[in-house]
């Protein structure tokens, strides 16, 4: 398959275009050529066949053939609500969690969480997570970018937060089994879509979970193992793929 870039900038059939600096350092490291196959995205739905028309040192050019209207999305919107990891964890699971379907990314400053972010701190992270959703697309094959709030508070966020769609609280205490839930309510959740909240480093405060079931949240369970936190999203987003439709 040809190699996919982002390229956040208005694209049409039969136009020329210039390449992002992020896009002609691929091409370079790609060591792709003047009349290589392409293909060019923009997020706001398909994507374009082109060929590269001039490369130089620092700039380069596409000539856009056609637009193709397929898409990768699943028949289901997802929105991970995720309290912030320590480490790389963050980025892995934003990278995987793209990969997997999700529609939007909220990351929540909790209680618990050792990660602290605020201020110019939390602007560059937010940059960093843009870029890796827009190279995690450019992967898999996604033509839509999952939308990525700024971080929030945990009460922030929750007070803010429309109270549409199907919440879900993952939690070790819960018992309400997700694949259960999934299938008896897969038309709704396909319909309307769902929230998922996940718990940093040693979960949510009990205050937190007690003030996101009192929003309406219900407890759920991936069984009797307790996976990290950058892990639950990801099994969450699989189980729901492989019930309703995503895979």
């Amino acid at each position: 398959m040809p190699p996919r870039f982002f390229v956040d900038a208005a694209l049409a059939a039969d136009t020329v275009v210039e390449l992002p600096d992020t896009v002609v350092r691929h091409v370079h490291v790609l060591r792709l050529s003047p009349e290589d196959p392409i293909t060019l995205f923009n997020g706001q739905g398909g994507s374009y066949s082109a060929t590269l028309a001039e490369i130089g040192k620092r700039s380069a050019s596409a000539r856009i053939s056609a637009h193709d209207a397929t898409e990768a999305e699943p028949p289901f919107a997802v929105t991970l609500a995720q309290g912030l990891a320590g480490g790389d964890k963050m980025d892995w699971l934003i990278e995987k969690a793209v990969e997997l379907g999700v529609a939007a990314i909220q990351p929540l400053q909790a209680q618990r969480s050792v990660v602290r972010l605020s201020g110019e701190r939390a602007a560059k992270r937010q940059a960093h997570w843009q870029a890796l959703i827009e190279a995690a697309c450019e992967q898999c094959g996604r033509n839509r970018l999952p939308a990525l709030a700024p971080v929030s508070t945990f009460d922030a966020w929750l007070a803010a937060a429309p109270a549409t769609g199907n919440r879900l609280l993952l939690s070790p205490r819960a018992v309400a089994p997700l694949p259960e839930l999934a299938r008896t309510h897969a038309d709704a959740w396909r319909a309307k879509g769902v929230t998922l909240l996940i718990g940093p480093e040693g979960g949510l405060s009990p205050e937190e979970e007690a003030a996101a079931r009192h929003a309406g949240f219900i407890g759920v369970s991936l069984g009797p193992r307790i996976l990290r936190t950058e892990t639950v999203g990801l099994a969450c987003l699989a189980t729901l793929n492989a019930i309703l439709g995503g895979f």
